[in-house]
């Protein structure tokens, strides 16, 4: 079954989407503040388990993005914590979308989104193990830096045979009033550590309700390329309580991916103000099926992590 907007009828971009009247809850807030956040997920699928990376925010006075946690699952609701990053690992004053996988040589990895101090930029460092407990302790390096006129953060990362694919968030620092703006770039990787940035493959469409942006959130395999989710924003005032949309690409004769072309789909939210509904996360079930994850507005304004079981 492939399902659409908030509990309409399916559509056909074959893509598990949220409709919310049968999400739960996976993890709250770790405060009570309309700034606190649970969220940001990264899912995969290890063995008979789910095993999930996401980030927990205080409010924007006590510190912002604090924490990665890093947890497991036999039924994709009820998780146990593995451990956890901090940002004074990192020397970061925030921490954001972290991505979780597992290399074909049966390695960890965890790449993770960090924020400058007293800045608007942002890099990305690459955490590896052989277990997940050991990622906690894992030593960082930085393999997306930046620069001083983009930040990167919030990478989605595919391996396809011998090549590696990362679609990324990059805000451009030239000015305060502009540093909220993001679309997003794709790179390429003989190894997931050195990456070769092609170009923006996925932008803001003026007039539309992503106008200010667009950052990839999720990539599927599709028979002439990919199919993606992606969070977009109209206005600077959105920023935090972005909305779901749907993209495709295709693939060249090299195996690179053209740039994404966004759907006429209505965005998904949740329905607590002001919407937001973002991060969406994906786990393909060996039974047939999904198990999605999101971040969403709750009723007092905070977020939370939030799933649903789509079936097949």
């Amino acid at each position: 079954m492939t399902v659409g907007p908030l509990g309409s009828p399916a559509t056909s971009h074959l893509i598990p989407l949220p409709r919310w009247h049968n999400s739960v809850l996976v993890a709250g807030p770790p405060e009570a503040d309309p700034e606190a956040w649970a969220g940001a997920p990264s899912s995969i699928l290890v063995g008979d388990e789910i095993f999930l990376a996401y980030r927990l925010r205080r409010g924007l006075r006590r510190g912002r993005g604090y924490a990665n946690v890093i947890a497991r699952s036999t039924d994709g609701v009820n998780f146990t914590t593995v451990t956890q990053v901090v940002k004074e690992q990192f020397g970061g004053a925030s921490l954001e979308r972290p991505a979780l996988l597992v290399t074909p040589e049966g390695r960890w990895r965890m790449y993770v989104s960090v924020s400058t101090p007293n800045s608007k930029h942002w890099r990305v460092d690459l955490l590896e193990a052989d277990s997940p407990e050991h990622l906690g302790s894992a030593e960082a390096r930085t393999v997306l830096p930046g620069d001083a006129s983009m930040a990167v953060k919030d990478p989605v990362v595919m391996r396809d045979g011998d090549l590696w694919h990362l679609w990324a968030s990059c805000h451009p620092l030239e000015s305060e009033e502009h540093a909220d703006r993001m679309s997003t770039w794709y790179a390429t990787s003989p190894n997931g550590v050195d990456w070769a940035w092609v170009g923006v493959v996925l932008a803001g469409r003026p007039g539309h309700w992503d106008a200010r942006g667009a950052r990839v959130t999720s990539v599927w395999p599709a028979a002439d390329g990919v199919l993606a989710s992606y969070d977009g924003r109209a206005t600077a005032a959105e920023n935090w309580e972005e909305r779901t949309g749907l993209a495709r690409g295709r693939r060249t004769d090299t195996g690179l991916f053209e740039p994404l072309v966004a759907t006429d789909d209505p965005p998904l939210g949740s329905p607590n103000p002001p919407g937001g509904l973002r991060y969406l996360s994906v786990v393909a079930l060996p039974t047939g099926g999904y198990r999605i994850y999101y971040e969403a507005t709750r009723a007092d304004r905070s977020h939370e992590l939030r799933s649903e079981l789509i079936l097949a």
